[in-house]
């Protein structure tokens, strides 16, 4: 189990901006990882989650509290309820796609070990920075390349049971399109979606009212349909619509006549065409009949 969880504080002491720091401790072993980021949320804490599944694989579970980035806080629908679910962060709904179980704290004093951590940290590696004369969040990050080694090798310990329950990132899984944020967003009769502000053209003609709209961590986004990727380009005003082209529609089939026209009552007693100018010819076939 890893705990996580993030600290802001004046990290640079007021020679740069307040920042926060994203920090990992394995629960078993006290081995950290941390990095600077501008704020917490859930770009950051994918960001951070996804540097330490490269470093260290993917963790069985994740000890955390219950920020709105890592819990939702949206009510429960109909549709929840009667498919035995519950509403999901993107955090929640990103590590449940890698299979990483997440455990919410109830209170402060059940992450304590995250909470000490941070306390020696605000100690031991405010001074570190400030003696190194660290004034932005990349150059902090670049320190911690070298800061968490020698900090892991001086405090971390041997656990109980020798196996690594860390697993490894399965070949061709790709991450990008799982830390992400997914929005799902309505396609118009035009084929151009509305997302943040900005209009996207679609240049694909699919059958669907949906699109799920993904925002990465560097910034880009992408459009899928049922795990389709789309080809897209923004554009400024929604096209306009071709204008028919008279006689060019369909060809429009001649009117039924309905079953008590003057025309099918015709047929329904025997008279036909020839007879219609006879009367002679109608009186004898009734009484024929």
């Amino acid at each position: 189990m890893v705990q996580m969880d993030g600290s802001h504080h004046d990290w640079l002491e007021g020679r740069g901006s307040w920042c926060v720091l994203m920090s990992y401790i394995d629960d078993a072993t006290g081995r950290v990882f941390a990095r600077f980021h501008d704020y917490e949320g859930t770009m950051p804490a994918m960001d951070s989650f996804k540097r330490y599944i490269g470093k260290y694989g993917l963790p069985m579970c994740v000890y955390l509290d219950r920020h709105t980035t890592y819990k939702s806080n949206a009510k429960v629908s109909i549709e929840d309820v009667l498919n035995e679910e519950v509403p999901l962060s993107e955090f929640e709904r990103a590590l449940k796609e890698l299979g990483v179980e997440v455990i919410h704290a109830t209170s402060p004093q059940a992450k304590g070990r995250v909470e000490r951590l941070f306390r020696t940290l605000q100690d031991r590696l405010v001074k570190e920075m400030r003696l190194r004369g660290i004034r932005t969040i990349q150059e902090a990050n670049e320190f911690l390349k070298h800061y968490l080694p020698v900090y892991n090798r001086r405090f971390a310990v041997c656990p109980l049971e020798a196996n690594d329950l860390h697993r490894s990132v399965s070949k061709g899984l790709d991450l990008d399109s799982i830390l992400c944020v997914k929005t799902e967003r309505t396609l118009r009769n035009d084929f151009t979606v509305a997302y943040n502000r900005k209009l996207y053209q679609i240049e694909e003609k699919i059958r669907g009212s949906k699109v799920t709209v993904q925002e990465h961590l560097d910034g880009s986004i992408k459009m899928v349909y049922r795990d389709w990727p789309l080809r897209f380009k923004e554009i400024t005003t929604r096209p306009q619509k071709e204008e028919k082209v008279p006689g060019k529609g369909p060809r429009k089939r001649p009117p039924v006549a309905s079953a008590n026209h003057p025309w099918r009552r015709g047929f329904k007693f025997g008279i036909h065409r020839h007879e219609r100018g006879n009367p002679s010819l109608r009186s004898e076939n009734r009484q024929n009949a």
